[in-house]
């Protein structure tokens, strides 16, 4: 992210928020879903979070847990077409992370969707809200269940999909995001180059690297996420912040400016969603051949 990602829309607050915007569980080991799109048991969640969906292949015995960014009324960095329509991170997310998560499990992958509609996976109330936009407290728990959910489905990686947004409509390429201080940093550094690799390749964008989590220049919602420094989903725990920490290796994904009218019509269009998603299984499975 870099001096790109300064102003621009990650709501990740290290809770990071994109400039311009506004109990965790343990990991267990559990059952497969009795059926797809059953519920994990996590307290507190929206009724349209954390489902789970079974392999429509033969299972290879691997969980991939996708969380797409952002949602209900926290709706992420936007951009623009030429015609004017408006391309919204929170439903471009949700887009690709569905077709993704069709993807995986046509290759055996179990699959957990941290959200499958328009909304916030915290169950969120009109406290929640200032002037129709969360608080930075809400923000933060919503990241936190979306950990808890991770943990929950006992899933071999953690893959967050956002997309980026600039002041500048000239700003353009893919970035990956990886937190270097957990004991499985180099598994994570492994997941976000397979994944950066594949976008690049896939989408012919500018290559943004890989990139710590830690070398992050993105204002911060609260002086507890500055203080942290990581992003809340794939950083080490800290006590009273983050008192369970995501327990797999772990990415977030930047395949795109939303705010380059060139790159935003891949976000906004079935074609274009297929291609990020394409990659983004690609990127996965080069990980799990190597792993």
């Amino acid at each position: 992210m870099a001096v790109a990602l300064v102003g621009a829309t990650l709501a990740v607050d290290l809770v990071v928020t994109r400039a311009g915007h506004h109990s965790a569980a343990g990991r267990a080991v559990v059952a497969p879903a009795p059926e797809d799109g059953a519920q994990l048991a996590v307290a507190g969640l929206d009724p349209g979070a954390c489902r789970a969906y079974r392999p429509s292949a033969a299972a290879n015995g691997r969980t991939v847990f996708l969380d797409p960014g952002h949602g209900g009324p926290d709706p992420g960095g936007s951009g623009q077409l030429g015609d004017g329509t408006q391309v919204v991170e929170k439903v471009a997310t949700l887009a690709v992370a569905e077709r993704l998560s069709s993807l995986l499990r046509g290759e055996g992958y179990r699959v957990v969707l941290s959200r499958t509609g328009d909304t916030s996976v915290a169950q969120l109330t009109d406290a929640d809200l200032d002037g129709g936009a969360l608080r930075g407290s809400a923000l933060h728990r919503d990241l936190l269940a979306r950990i808890a959910c991770a943990n929950t489905s006992a899933a071999d990686v953690l893959l967050a999909i956002h997309f980026n947004a600039f002041e500048d409509p000239s700003a353009t390429g893919a970035e990956t995001f990886f937190d270097p201080a957990r004991p499985f940093a180099d598994r994570s550094r492994s997941l976000a180059e397979s994944l950066q690799s594949a976008l690049t390749a896939q989408l012919k964008l500018d290559d943004r690297g890989v990139t710590s989590d830690e070398d992050l220049a993105v204002t911060t919602i609260t002086d507890a996420g500055a203080a942290y420094g990581h992003l809340v989903e794939l950083g080490p725990p800290a006590a009273g912040w983050v008192d369970t920490p995501s327990a797999m290796p772990g990415a977030l994904v930047e395949p795109l400016f939303l705010t380059a009218p060139g790159e935003a019509m891949l976000a906004a269009h079935a074609d274009g969603q297929a291609r990020i998603a394409t990659a983004l299984a690609g990127g996965l499975q080069g990980y799990f051949s190597r792993s």
